[in-house]
């Protein structure tokens, strides 16, 4: 990514977000603290209504969330209710022609991998297809549509899962989200945030609850399958003091910078839902030499979307902190406020912000190319690596050490 002008000049620095939401203020702060100045900020909201915005070629362009904006919301989904669960199959075609209604600048959020990342199921398929471990799945890389619960129950039968995650293929921050446990004869429960009501409709609750009637999670399974549904294997994760324990690594220009452990009582670990960060010191004490293979876990994980400058990677750490799966990457996953980088990543004194700030400019995405991004065009790895018959024909995938956790790769050829 070449400089044009005075070598001292600072960038220009453009965030198209929710201008009111304080990832905002948390970026215009690093900037500022770098000396950048203060980033102009262009609406989703205008850039809904105005059909795009154009921007300078020297600018650089960050994206931002989209969500938490009531209006921002009903224009993606067509939804009055923002409470409401349904309706992210529109929000995510509508909010891919956005992004791609943007033009110029230099961007550091690739369409292409936004397009793979805010789709769980591609997302999956294009980890397993890296040798990246993650949770079996029988509906990795949208190969096996899901028109409902019996589709659900008949794929766990067929896998022999009797635990399982079923997710929105397209949703955020727990929304639409089931973890599923069945036992013997008619014996079953699902724990979402998903508030069921007597009409039939679904609503996002901070209260996570339990249903253990059938016939309630198939009707709650049914109104979400037109929306497009991911089914994934339930992994054990570790505990810390007593509660369930996963991390969310943040993975800017290739480089693990921060990470924060998120604990509960519920298979749901995010914090909006309950969820307690932990003591970060004491697992890498529980991990002890294993925590290498956690972040380079979530690196790999991030080298699958190399035009992208940051990424949150949620990492599901098997009982005893020895393995690591990858559970989902997340194109918006750095607010983690006030949490400063990892030792010896290069951001020690640097909150999530602060580190893209600093990476921005020596960020280099990759020449266009790969062939999985579902004819949007897209780049191949910026990392050096190895051709391996684990990914798609032509693709590159970086080195890998061995993993002992199953591969879905192999799972649902």
């Amino acid at each position: 990514m070449r400089r044009d002008g005075p070598a001292d000049a600072p960038p220009k620095w453009v965030v198209v977000a929710n201008g009111d939401n304080r990832r905002v203020g948390l970026f215009a702060a690093a900037a500022e603290a770098a000396g950048h100045g203060t980033p102009r900020v262009v609406e989703w909201l205008d850039v809904l209504r105005d059909g795009g915005h154009d921007f300078a070629d020297d600018e650089f362009v960050r994206l931002d969330s989209p969500g938490e904006n009531a209006g921002v919301d009903a224009l993606l989904r067509d939804v009055a209710d923002p409470t409401r669960v349904e309706g992210s199959a529109r929000w995510y075609a509508r909010f891919l022609d956005c992004v791609a209604s943007l033009r110029g600048g230099r961007r550091l959020d690739d369409p292409a991998d936004l397009a793979v990342l805010f789709d769980k199921r591609r997302c999956h398929g294009r980890l397993a297809g890296a040798d990246v471990p993650v949770p079996p799945s029988p509906t990795s890389g949208a190969r096996t549509p899901v028109a409902g619960w019996a589709d659900v129950r008949g794929l766990m039968a067929e896998a022999g899962m009797r635990r399982v995650f079923v997710k929105l293929a397209h949703g955020s921050s727990a929304s639409g989200v089931l973890a599923v446990e069945t036992g013997g004869p008619g014996r079953i429960r699902a724990t979402t945030s998903v508030e069921l009501t007597e009409d039939g409709r679904l609503h996002n609750s901070l209260r996570v609850r339990r249903y253990t009637r059938e016939e309630e999670i198939a009707a709650i399974v049914d109104t979400l399958a037109p929306d497009g549904l991911h089914v994934e294997r339930w992994l054990p994760k570790a505990s810390l003091g007593g509660r369930s324990a996963d991390l969310r690594v943040v993975v800017v220009g290739g480089r693990a910078t921060h990470a924060v452990v998120r604990t509960s009582r519920s298979p749901l670990t995010n914090l909006h839902l309950g969820g307690t960060r932990g003591d970060l010191a004491a697992v890498r004490a529980l991990a002890g030499d294993r925590w290498a293979t956690a972040v380079e876990t979530a690196e790999r994980a991030a080298a699958c979307f190399p035009g992208t400058l940051c990424v949150g990677v949620d990492l599901l750490p098997a009982i005893g902190w020895r393995r690591f799966a990858v559970g989902e990457v997340n194109a918006f996953g750095d607010l983690l406020p006030r949490l400063t980088g990892l030792p010896g990543s290069g951001a020690e004194r640097r909150d999530t912000y602060a580190a893209q700030v600093a990476a921005a400019t020596s960020f280099r995405p990759p020449d266009r190319g790969c062939p999985d991004r579902g004819g949007r065009g897209g780049h191949g790895d910026h990392r050096p690596g190895r051709s391996t018959p684990s990914g798609p024909p032509g693709t590159t995938v970086p080195s890998a050490s061995p993993h002992d956790l199953p591969r879905t790769a192999h799972a649902t050829a």
